[in-house]
């Protein structure tokens, strides 16, 4: 983890997060194992309980995925707050994995993804995308997730390694009986036809 994208995390946890700082939080931190850092910290409040899951054991994993696409580990409608940072530019098929994070969220529950649009290529074990504002929207718009709030700060580069965050913040709404509909064929075909 890179200085920028802890301060993005913590600017993310004082806007949203600070309202429920006296309700009970479920917070899930997808891509979580400690390398070079976590979030962890900033979720330290004693109403709230934070979770990590990643796809190998490791400090700070309390849920090992077997399938970025398939979180069977996880009950649906169970987490608050889903939370990630420098993970999706790791997962080949991001919209899968964003309809997971989207299945996993309770109705009003938050997802903020923090992931780069300009750094240096690190697999870890493969480094597929770089995001960009309209491209973090285009992925809640596919999970029918809410924006609040999408950013690329191209003015303030991390000191430790010119790296470039866009930040994407959104919610889980009711929908409608027809996007119900829609949803459940798009997950149905997301999860299950390879």
């Amino acid at each position: 983890m890179h200085q920028t994208s802890y301060k993005n995390a913590a600017y993310f946890v004082s806007k949203y997060l600070q309202q429920y700082k006296d309700k009970n939080l479920k917070i899930l931190d997808v891509g979580s194992q400690d390398v070079n850092g976590t979030y962890k910290p900033l979720f330290s409040n004693e109403n709230w309980s934070y979770c990590g899951c990643d796809m190998c054991e490791g400090k700070n994993v309390n849920i090992v995925l077997k399938n970025v696409y398939r979180w069977n580990e996880i009950p649906a409608e169970s987490y608050d707050v889903v939370i990630s940072g420098q993970a999706f530019e790791h997962i080949e098929y991001i919209w899968k994995t964003v309809l997971e994070v989207r299945r996993v969220l309770k109705e009003g529950g938050i997802f903020c993804m923090i992931a780069p649009a300009a750094c240096h290529e690190h697999r870890y074990p493969l480094d597929c995308w770089r995001i960009f504002s309209d491209g973090a929207a285009a992925i809640a718009k596919y999970a029918m997730l809410e924006v609040l709030e999408v950013y690329t700060k191209w003015d303030e580069a991390s000191p430790d390694g010119n790296i470039i965050d866009t930040v994407l913040v959104c919610k889980k709404n009711k929908l409608t009986l027809r996007q119900e509909a829609g949803m459940a064929v798009r997950m149905f075909a997301e999860r299950f036809v390879q």
